[in-house]
């Protein structure tokens, strides 16, 4: 894993602090103190990319509906082909989640 060579203090407590929120209100206000706006826009939209991605849309499509750059959409699906499972991990997630709501 790439993110192997970050791993340490700082990042074990980002990730602790992360798994601490309770819901959807925690998480705005933690993210919203923590990142800028156009960071949290950014990791919103590669997540709706893979979404995308992962329902066979074309890169056209996906940037025309996103305004992700063909850049942006090139890396995660090289993530959604060659990463860690991580992205499929978190939709099916958020998906089955939903689902279970309904």
């Amino acid at each position: 894993m790439q993110i192997d060579k970050l791993r340490g203090k700082a990042l074990d407590q980002l990730f602790e602090a992360v798994l601490s929120l309770k819901d959807l209100e925690e998480c705005y206000m933690f993210f919203d103190d923590l990142c800028t706006m156009n960071e949290i826009q950014s990791l919103a939209q590669r997540l709706e990319v893979a979404r995308m991605l992962r329902e066979g849309k074309t890169y056209h499509k996906i940037e025309s509906e996103t305004g992700a750059s063909t850049a942006t959409i090139s890396r995660v699906k090289r993530c959604l082909n060659f990463g860690n499972d991580a992205y499929q991990m978190a939709l099916d997630r958020v998906h089955g989640n939903k689902e279970e709501t309904k």
